[in-house]
């Protein structure tokens, strides 16, 4: 199958090799020269036989205004399929502004990092049936072997949504690997901390890629020496928190882990400056002075 292919940076490069070597034709274009199959989005297009199908890997913030110069050179039964980490909300307007020009319009959350060239990429797929249809080739030779790494998941809005549920609980596993880690590193009980991370690797409960993957950066760094405690976070942890407060819905591992990220960032956090001076006010506790 031919895939136009917008963006070829750490992932969307590895899944245009993923995706030739499973025999499929893509041709891929990048701002770099160096990486780009092609000049631009419009000779992208060209090289592509009607009707086409174009996955758009790009950062949110510019997302749209690919979109937009996509649709300007597609045409009536074409499809695009955006890959990025968009919000939810986004994808219906995308889709019907879309569709009044007749292309199709699929979203994908996308999740595999760096890894998913070998071991394949999980993916969440919304939009209509007779779309997500004719882009099965694609996602079969993107999804690791198996029966399992592929789901779609609804009409449109429906993969990203999945994918936003995803990176809130990868937050919450995460951040309880890190407690754990914390706490053997402060006990006097435990000796050998990435000793114990690498015996949870099999035959226990808390087994996992994310442990897997603790367990590797111990290896490279048995104390974390050179790594700064400060986290980002892109988005999907804060639309998931977003959503819980709309529905309802209790999220309190998750939304404790977001705002941990937060904290994270602050040198000298302001609110506890501010108990610090109340412990100071009602019972004359001792204020670090900087």
């Amino acid at each position: 199958m031919q895939l136009g292919l917008v963006g070829l940076g750490r992932m969307g490069g590895n899944m245009r090799e993923r995706l030739r070597r499973a025999g499929h034709e893509v041709v891929g274009y990048a701002h770099d020269p160096k990486v780009s199959d092609v000049a631009s989005i419009q000779e992208l297009v060209g090289k592509l036989a009607a009707p086409r199908v174009v996955w758009v890997m790009v950062p949110a913030d510019v997302t749209d205004s690919v979109i937009e110069e996509l649709a300007g050179v597609m045409a009536q039964g074409d499809i695009i399929i955006d890959g990025g980490n968009s919000r939810f909300s986004n994808d219906k307007p995308r889709a019907e502004r879309l569709g009044k020009r007749g292309i199709g319009y699929v979203d994908c959350g996308v999740s595999g990092g760096v890894w998913g060239i070998e071991y394949g990429y999980g993916l969440m797929v919304g939009g209509a049936d007779e779309h997500v249809q004719r882009c099965m080739p694609i996602f079969e030779a993107l999804k690791p072997e198996g029966p399992y790494g592929f789901v779609h998941a609804g009409g449109v809005g429906a993969g990203h949504y999945a994918k936003m549920v995803h990176n809130g609980i990868e937050y919450g596993l995460m951040h309880a690997y890190a407690e754990g880690y914390e706490l053997m590193r402060a006990s006097e009980y435990i000796d050998d901390v990435p000793g114990v991370i690498k015996s949870w690797r099999e035959g226990t409960v808390v087994k996992s890629w994310l442990l897997d993957l603790l367990d590797r950066a111990l290896e490279e760094d048995p104390e974390l020496a050179g790594v700064r405690g400060y986290a980002e976070d892109t988005g999907e942890g804060r639309w998931t928190v977003e959503e819980a407060i709309r529905l309802a819905v209790p999220l309190n591992v998750i939304a404790d882990s977001l705002f941990a990220r937060f904290a994270s960032r602050q040198e000298d956090s302001p609110a506890m400056k501010a108990v610090a001076a109340l412990r100071f006010q009602f019972g004359g506790h001792a204020v670090k002075k900087d």
